[in-house]
């Protein structure tokens, strides 16, 4: 896709760039990463429940976007527009807001790049075990949530957008070691990464015009975290994520999001590889 810049740290210009579960942990880390990186008629979209943290993230971007603090580049008004949407994409209102948010931001013809960053997600009720999950409805909430508003949100962007001569595409999944692990007391969080990671393997096979990268960014030092070392039903898994933060193990957020980047800038990952930090 000879439009597309080469590896290096040159800044993406008119891409339109997604980030769902944005407002906080590594989201908001990654879009404060982004957001300097795209270029001259760019589009930055974030989604999360958080009207407020959003509204927050987003007038901090605006103001970096127009100050001079860069020092590199050109300092000045980059023209990034910030937009955000607050939704609960577990719900199908939400899901329809963020959905009609998407197609209206990539009908426009003039952007040459697509970022999709599937991050929102949670961990359930990690107090259970598998004998306890017996809630319908319970269950499917939490998949409606972490998979079935992954892929709808995935292919409504991927058809709005379209297949562009000359411009590229990359849809990442943010993935887990869960995915290829089975972890007691995880079982709806272990089965949604799996089947995340899946799905977005086939859509590479399908689109090998595509970029697909599912990232499992590690161990990190957030509030999903604190939920793992305090809430989860076994005990040794919380004991595990104790020592994890007690011998300063947990990864930063921004250190994590930094690595993605890196690897979203040199683009020679195979589509529909699962990367995972300790790799890199």
């Amino acid at each position: 896709s000879g439009s597309g810049p080469g590896p290096g740290p040159g800044r993406w210009a008119a891409t339109a760039c997604v980030v769902t579960g944005a407002s906080r942990g590594f989201g908001r880390s990654l879009a404060r990463l982004l957001a300097p990186q795209l270029g001259p008629g760019s589009a930055l979209l974030l989604l999360a429940r958080s009207a407020d943290a959003l509204g927050e993230l987003a007038t901090e971007l605006r103001a970096r976007a127009t100050g001079s603090d860069t020092g590199s580049d050109t300092g000045g008004d980059t023209g990034l527009r910030v937009q955000c949407v607050a939704a609960d994409l577990g719900c199908e209102e939400g899901l329809r807001r963020a959905s009609a948010a998407l197609r209206e931001l990539l009908q426009d013809a003039s952007f040459g790049r697509l970022l999709l960053v599937n991050n929102a997600g949670s961990l359930g009720d990690i107090s259970k075990s598998f004998l306890d999950l017996t809630d319908l409805q319970e269950i499917n909430t939490y998949f409606s949530f972490n998979i079935s508003s992954a892929l709808c949100l995935t292919s409504t962007a991927l058809r709005a957008f379209g297949a562009r001569p000359g411009c590229s595409r990359t849809v990442v999944n943010i993935s887990s070691l869960c995915a290829r692990e089975p972890f007691p007391s995880w079982a709806l969080y272990c089965a949604a990464k799996a089947a995340r990671e899946m799905m977005f393997g086939v859509l590479a096979l399908e689109e090998p015009q595509l970029r697909v990268l599912s990232y499992a960014p590690g161990p990190l030092d957030t509030d999903m975290q604190l939920l793992a070392r305090t809430r989860t039903g076994d005990l040794g898994m919380r004991q595990h994520f104790q020592r994890l933060q007690e011998k300063g193990q947990l990864i930063d957020s921004s250190v994590s999001a930094q690595k993605l980047l890196q690897l979203l800038q040199e683009d020679s990952f195979p589509s529909g590889a699962h990367v995972d930090f300790y790799d890199i």
